[in-house]
């Protein structure tokens, strides 16, 4: 299998690490460590130096109650480390749901379209949709994520019943309606979206059955990164929940990242790039060994 985007076909028979680089002052993650830009290029450089194969570059948080950024500031944050982002010869992703933000970055040469709303934001009203922005390039890649609600009130009322019927449901329409309007299907990436309006159980659920999502025919992006149901399990209290800092995920973390691959993920979403590197490592040796 392979991921086709707008400079790149990725080569998916080994899993792919996708390092994340969050370019806002309000990252539930990193606390806006890489806010400048600077800082946020400088992290870039560094992700690859760790041995990520692509970049997910960012300039609006999407943590539960975040507000929302205006469009001429998140182009502010993130084109400058796109222009740098895409001379380092590797797939750059842009975390974005806003089809003016998309345009500039495909104009830029941005391989990937990485949107939490699965292109169904309809809040450009002036402008095109995501949708058409997409089907429109002639092919850059596309994650179509699965999120119950908005940012503001996905963690109110989280999702009910039987949450991998419904998620697999919704990727599945989601990605038919992209096809009919002309994108190829090696374009499409899929991702169940955990934490994105799902409870503690719910987000493991998707974890334990990831592979009934593979029938549908697309790579898994996963994006387990330092997630708070992984301190909701490994923490004996809801103050120390709340408390765990960004070293303390890393563990949890990786071992999420591993998992999901186990289960069938193409690529993993992550912070911490080295020591997901590392254990892949360990992994595909035990396969290539068996």
């Amino acid at each position: 299998m392979y991921w086709q985007t707008s400079r790149f076909q990725i080569d998916l028979s080994r899993p792919k690490v996708m390092g994340i680089v969050n370019v806002t002052p309000d990252s539930f993650s990193d606390g806006g460590q890489y806010a400048s830009r600077d800082a946020a290029i400088a992290h870039c450089d560094q992700l690859l130096k760790d041995g990520a194969d692509l970049l997910d570059i960012g300039g609006e948080s999407s943590r539960p109650g975040a507000p929302v950024v205006h469009v001429d500031e998140e182009l502010a944050r993130v084109l400058p480390v796109l222009r740098h982002a895409v001379t380092l010869g590797v797939p750059v992703s842009l975390d974005t749901y806003k089809p003016a933000v998309m345009q500039a970055a495909l104009d830029l040469g941005v391989d990937i379209i990485n949107d939490i709303w699965a292109l169904r934001w309809q809040g450009d009203v002036d402008g095109k949709t995501g949708t058409q922005v997409v089907s429109m390039h002639p092919s850059c890649g596309i994650c179509l994520m699965h999120m119950h609600r908005e940012p503001q009130t996905m963690q109110v009322n989280p999702m009910d019943g039987d949450v991998v019927a419904q998620v697999k449901a919704f990727l599945s329409a989601l990605a038919v309606q992209i096809e009919g309007l002309g994108v190829d299907s090696k374009r499409i990436s899929i991702d169940p979206g955990i934490g994105f309006g799902k409870t503690v159980q719910q987000n493991f659920a998707l974890l334990a059955r990831q592979s009934e999502f593979l029938p549908l025919g697309f790579p898994i992006l996963a994006g387990w990164s330092r997630k708070s149901s992984l301190a909701a399990v490994t923490q004996t209290s809801l103050a120390a929940v709340a408390s765990m800092d960004a070293q303390e995920r890393m563990v949890p973390s990786v071992v999420a990242a591993l998992l999901a691959v186990q289960n069938g993920a193409s690529i993993v979403r992550v912070h911490d790039v080295k020591q997901t590197v590392q254990a892949l490592k360990v992994f595909t040796a035990m396969q290539l060994a068996d």
